[in-house]
């Protein structure tokens, strides 16, 4: 039987997707539904001194006016952790409408409950507020004077300061030295379905119809959020509309719905607006980034130091993670990165696809770009001279690399041997090339994963785990993982996902998803597997009774002899002859305890070629290639679809997005997607992704390294360097827009 990992599938949820049969969380019908619309503060500092609820709860259709007057207490709020933590994974350390102050503009201050969708935002407009404000600090030229190296982000994981050599001293003798600061616009994530959450109760027990990267999160975080014990929620989200790290934490909305739910006594929906997309579920922060590279006349590395600054919330450290990935992708002695944090009315910074690498490397990148044209020397020739053979900071081998055969197989379909002629004239367009490493961490959950899988007696199959189906494809992965593990059709296999009834998963985020939870269906397929063979050979009745189990296999969705593959019998012939509906198994996997014996990371490269319209400053760009080295791939299909959308990703931070403050009235000025600009399919250029193949035999069972995220790491360095190529121009901020090309 050929293998079934690896197959382009098509996916098995693209027809109920494209037929409008897939239910969301705000498609669930049910009995005496109503409506929950939230209101935002209009200041962004200061605090509530008056609340006038009348003229909401008189319009027509109101059933309730939740604020922090009347809203109930929470039960204790937990701390900011990773989501892959598989516990709680609130947002921020910051729950609304529980006292009267302000925080940042757009924060909750009303939930109006109403018979219709329609009453109910027009009665959330009704709620009258009087605010004494206070002055704003929102954007990073506010915090410059009142910034701190925090101990440690992200609930103690990240360190706010790392070094190894001596960074000065190293940056003082180097022959060739290079500084640049970079600034970075926020972005929000901008799924195509919001936010949305729909509660009921029954009996004391609360359903939760959730939009959500992690069904275990929510139904931990509103566990301790409510006092209610877990036993007592269930969680379920099928279908989910794009998450891209603004459904990986669990912000506010959940919760309030169950509260608003309780307090009505009826099923509530509460969908987020697109404008409130911008308020209520954290965003990629301003940054600055700045950046020192020391190095000898032959371009090797002898110093980096990599400083970030940007604003985080009130309540909590939290910053993209930046640093982490360029401290370890060269080969490099005198290394330091630090975080500086300022406080700001914002809520909490959170994750946005390539959280921290993407903004990270578009610093490292465009001033290793910069260093390559000090020294001579061909962009793509500089980071094979600084290529690291084992991890810089740990010193300890990759589980698995494959980098320089990325760079070669990126460098052939770009054609990258042309770059050395200089930019070429097309008309009135100047075109040019550029590339850029790419880098992200294949770390796993630090938890058990769990997943069950079952064969019926018809011969058919199922796997079991509490992940999520957010746009990436899992359920036809998984399918395919357990039917390889268990020798059978892959049409014979269903996957059951979004459910906290079914074993529990840590939130796939951070390109763990594939990896641990097809760790976890594997293990139980193969346990599944044996199982089933031991019963076989136990069974008088059976042609393999007596037969040594190591000398059994799996054929043609049958158990056979490995030397004899027309003696054996299918798992249905098992089962009718023993009178069982069934057979199961439930396995768990986790990483390793104790140190690492390896470094784990996943490795890429990307290519761009753009123009430059040389009066307008237009730029287009027309070719991305990306080659990347992601482990083993389990479906080619989705894996390249996953990669090439962060490619374009990469190309819209580089040319598009931006979310502009406000900083007078302490708001987002363009929460829309009118104005919150992302590339169309008339701006996608030809891109070519290419697969690169490597063995990873410590990274998990299957050596799966994920593919979420780096597309994007590293395209924007990428387009700005051909940017540069073409023009000459060095832009160092993102977006890059026509007046940087004037």
């Amino acid at each position: 039987m050929s293998a079934v990992i690896g197959q382009p599938l098509p996916r098995i949820d693209g027809r109920p997707k494209t037929t409008g049969a897939a239910r969301y969380s705000a498609d669930i019908p049910l009995p005496g539904l109503t409506y929950a619309v939230l209101a935002g503060s209009r200041i962004a500092a200061g605090r509530i001194t008056r609340v006038n609820a009348a003229p909401a709860l008189a319009a027509t259709g109101v059933i309730a006016v939740l604020t922090h007057e009347n809203l109930p207490r929470i039960a204790a709020q937990p701390p900011v952790l990773p989501s892959l933590l598989g516990g709680p994974s609130p947002g921020e350390t910051f729950f609304p409408m529980q006292d009267a102050t302000i925080h940042y503009g757009g924060q909750h201050v009303a939930l109006v409950v109403a018979d219709t969708y329609e009453r109910a935002l027009h009665a959330a407009g009704l709620v009258e507020f009087t605010y004494e404000e206070e002055p704003a600090v929102t954007v990073i030229d506010q915090i410059r004077d009142r910034t701190e190296v925090p101990d440690s982000l992200f609930g103690g994981f990240v360190p706010g300061h790392s070094s190894r050599g001596d960074v000065e001293a190293a940056l003082d003798r180097a022959e060739v030295r290079v500084d640049a600061t970079y600034h970075l616009a926020a972005n929000h994530q901008n799924p195509l379905e919001t936010s949305a959450t729909t509660a009921h109760w029954e009996g004391g027990r609360l359903f939760l119809h959730d939009a959500t990267q992690g069904p275990n999160a929510t139904q931990h975080t509103v566990a301790a959020l409510l006092g209610v014990p877990h036993a007592d929620i269930r969680v379920i989200s099928h279908y989910v509309g794009g998450s891209f790290g603004a459904k990986a934490s669990i912000w506010h909305h959940s919760t309030l719905a169950a509260m608003a739910a309780r307090h009505v006594g009826r099923p509530v929906r509460l969908a987020l607006t697109r404008e409130q997309m911008f308020t209520s579920c954290g965003h990629r922060e301003e940054q600055e980034h700045s950046v020192s590279l020391g190095a000898d006349r032959q371009g090797r590395l002898t110093a980096l130091r990599h400083h970030k600054l940007s604003p985080t919330s009130q309540h909590d450290d939290w910053a993209e993670t930046s640093l982490e990935v360029g401290a370890q992708l060269y080969a490099c002695d005198a290394y330091e990165g630090v975080y500086r944090l300022g406080r700001a009315h914002t809520m909490t910074p959170t994750f946005m696809r390539c959280p921290g690498e993407a903004s990270g490397l578009f610093a490292l990148e465009s001033t290793l770009d910069q260093l390559a044209g000090e020294l001579g020397l061909d962009p793509l020739e500089l980071r094979l001279r600084n290529h690291a053979d084992t991890d810089p900071v740990t010193e300890k081998p990759w589980s698995s690399k494959g980098l320089k055969e990325c760079y070669r197989r990126g460098a052939e379909l770009i054609g990258w041997h042309r770059r050395a002629a200089g930019p070429v004239a097309d008309g009135d367009w100047l075109v040019g090339l550029g590339m850029a490493s790419a880098a992200y961490p294949a770390a796993g959950p630090v938890n058990p994963q769990r997943a069950r899988v079952r064969v019926y007696a018809d011969g058919s199959a199922v796997a079991q785990a509490a992940a999520s189906e957010f746009g990436t494809g899992v359920g036809t992965a998984m399918a395919q993982v357990a039917a390889e593990a268990l020798g059978l059709p892959v049409e014979r296999v269903r996957f059951e996902a979004g459910d906290t009834d079914l074993p529990n998963l840590a939130s796939a985020v951070g390109s763990t998803g594939a990896g641990m939870i097809s760790a976890a269906v594997h293990r139980a397929a193969v346990a599944l597997r044996d199982q089933l063979i031991a019963q076989a050979v136990a069974d008088p009745g059976s042609p393999l009774h007596g037969a040594d189990p190591g000398r059994v296999g799996l054929s043609g969705g049958r158990m056979v002899l490995r030397d004899r593959r027309d003696t054996g019998e299918s798992y249905a012939e098992l089962l009718l002859r023993a009178h069982q509906p069934d057979a199961e198994a439930t396995r768990s996997w986790a990483p390793p305890q104790g140190e690492p014996t390896h470094a784990m990371m996943t490795f890429g490269a990307h290519f761009a070629e753009v123009a430059v319209d040389r009066d307008l400053g237009l730029v287009r760009v027309r070719r991305l290639v990306g080659a990347f080295a992601p482990g083993r791939v389990l479906n080619a299909r989705t894996a390249k679809s996953q990669l090439m959308g962060g490619m374009l990703w990469g190309m819209g931070q580089a040319l598009l997005e931006q979310s502009v403050m406000d900083r007078r009235a302490g708001r987002w000025a363009n929460p829309s997607l009118g104005d919150y600009l992302v590339p169309v399919n008339a701006d996608a250029p030809q891109v070519d992704v290419e697969l690169v193949e490597v063995t990873d035999d410590v990274v998990n069972p299957l050596g799966v390294k994920g593919v979420g995220e780096i597309g994007q790491a590293g395209t924007a360095a990428a387009i700005a360097a051909a940017v540069h190529h073409a023009t000459g121009r060095r832009v160092r901020n993102l977006p890059i827009v026509v007046e940087d090309l004037l």
